[in-house]
């Protein structure tokens, strides 16, 4: 008769050892390296910011693009800006100006 093969039972102390070496290496697997699972998902998040960040600043290039192209060669821009920025008047019109002295209360 062959002898009998006796399986020795582990210590509850080895088991713990093993199943603590065991998470180690599943979250060293996850989390280990230069770039952790963490790290990708803060990258990814940082990344949608920034997309959304060039595009509104291209939204804003376009539109002063087109507001420029207009002051340049659009006849009716340029006259409404001299009208409004700098107090030009058109053709034979006449300006008024009346200058009136400081009020005692505001001085």
């Amino acid at each position: 008769m062959p002898p009998k093969k006796t399986t020795a039972k582990k210590s509850p102390a080895v088991l713990a050892a093993i199943g603590a070496f065991a998470l180690g290496v599943a979250y060293f697997a996850v989390q280990g390296g230069e770039y952790g699972t963490t790290d990708l998902v803060r990258q990814q998040r940082r990344m949608a910011v920034l997309r959304h960040d060039v595009d509104s600043l291209q939204r804003q290039v376009d539109s002063l693009s087109r507001w420029k192209k207009s002051i340049e060669t659009d006849p009716v821009v340029q006259e409404r800006l001299a009208r409004e920025e700098f107090g030009m008047v058109r053709g034979e019109k006449e300006m008024l100006y009346r200058f009136a002295e400081d009020s005692p209360s505001a001085k």
